[in-house]
């Protein structure tokens, strides 16, 4: 089960205005769920994406990119989103993007819209051809069902491995104006920064320049997507896109704005719950991590420390048995390729208690107290570098059994 996560209710996802959401059951992969997902904005809503750094990166995340561009340039703007689950569309070659191109052909022509104001997303099994027959049959049932309740629904049409639906809503103040935002995602393995084996949307009514919104985005998802791991493997199809329908009444946000500040706080904080949503939805994940790395001379090797330990499968899987095999955490940040680093003044905590200091095991430290923490669900890890004032935070998850069956019997 996932770690202390549940399913949102429905009505705790906030409609947004000026976006409504339509879903269908298409038989993409397999029968009796919702595996397509179609979202329409109104016209004038600004959007902004950020993609999978994977080289073999799937068709439509190339062809996310290229509507994103036109639409700078041709003023049309994204009108709306289209993702399908149960097949990834990666490792398709061109047949794989003429496939991509034939459901936004079929989801302009319903929704009278240009092909390249839709963007389309894809998440499931690579290198295996998207049946677009079946994504554009199921387009009229998502179109009739468009609602701007529908958040929920959406989330679940999303989901692939994931065992619970990933949203989280919020509403703040810009100027007098009551502002909400509402985002869902689904990942649960393949989950990398740069990114993750992830699908993120988040949307708000607030009125956002389009620079506002470029600036929002690669600041939330470094302070998110691009801290959490489950296993490692940075996927083909990541993407996270934000949108801003304009529709709430206050005045456009900008860079310079006063109210700047608050609406990114804002829109990261959504984009951090549902990072962490999907660590603690990790496949067979039974202990949710927090890896904090301190006192290094940069962030860069903080976040090197973070994930040598973060990705490490011998400490992931002591962390599953609640063993307090902690050695290989000091292995760990020795690889994790810091130059010139004194092994002798870092600090290594679990929880509140001290395990290592002056390059081994701290006089203190019984075993018993390290099995103790261990056999919590939230772990922290704490390694204080004393070297510097920089600081990161990753969060992962331990390795069960259960992520070799889930994986194992993925295409089944």
């Amino acid at each position: 089960m996932p770690v202390k996560l549940t399913a949102p209710e429905s009505s705790s996802l906030l409609p947004v205005r000026g976006i409504q959401l339509g879903f269908a059951e298409a038989h993409v992969r397999k029968p009796n769920r919702k595996d397509v997902l179609v979202m329409t904005l109104v016209e004038g809503s600004k959007v902004a994406g950020v993609f999978t750094l994977n080289q073999f990166c799937a068709a439509p995340v190339l062809l996310c990119k290229d509507h994103l561009e036109q639409s700078k340039s041709n003023q049309q703007g994204i009108r709306a989103l289209l993702v399908n689950t149960g097949c990834a569309n990666a490792g398709t070659g061109e047949d794989g993007l003429n496939r991509a191109k034939q459901t936004c052909d079929a989801l302009g022509e319903l929704l009278n819209l240009q092909a390249n104001q839709i963007l389309p997303f894809s998440t499931g099994v690579i290198l295996e051809p998207l049946p677009a027959d079946k994504v554009i049959a199921g387009l009229t049932a998502a179109i009739k069902n468009l609602k701007e309740s529908n958040w929920l629904n959406a989330a679940e049409a999303i989901m692939t491995t994931d065992i619970v639906a990933k949203g989280t809503s919020r509403q703040i103040q810009l100027g007098g104006k009551l502002v909400t935002i509402t985002g869902i995602s689904k990942g649960s393995g393949m989950i990398h920064p740069n990114m993750a084996t992830m699908l993120g949307y988040i949307a708000t009514d607030a009125s956002v320049s389009q620079s506002a919104l470029e600036s929002i985005i690669k600041y939330a998802v470094n302070k998110s997507f691009n801290c959490i791991t489950v296993d490692g493997d940075t996927s083909t199809n990541d993407s996270l896109i934000l949108m801003a329908t304009n529709l709430a009444g206050n005045m456009e946000v900008t860079e310079a704005s006063a109210d700047f500040i608050t609406l990114r706080d804002a829109m990261t904080d959504v984009a951090i719950e549902l990072a962490q949503a999907i660590v603690r939805d990790g496949e067979g994940a039974t202990k949710f991590m927090t890896v904090k790395i301190e006192g290094g001379r940069d962030e860069a090797e903080c976040r090197k420390v973070a994930y040598a330990i973060a990705h490490s499968p011998l400490i992931k899987t002591a962390f599953f048995a609640s063993d307090p095999n902690l050695g290989r955490i000091l292995a760990a940040i020795g690889y994790a390729g810091v130059d010139s680093l004194d092994v002798s003044a870092l600090k290594l905590y679990l929880g509140d208690v001290l395990v290592a200091e002056n390059g081994g095991r701290a006089l203190a430290y019984q075993e018993e107290q390290g099995s103790a923490v261990m056999k919590e669900a939230e772990i922290l890890v704490r390694v204080d570098l004393a070297r510097g004032n920089a600081t990161c935070t990753v969060w992962t998850c331990d390795f069960s059994y259960d992520y070799v069956k889930i994986n194992a019997d993925y295409r089944s």
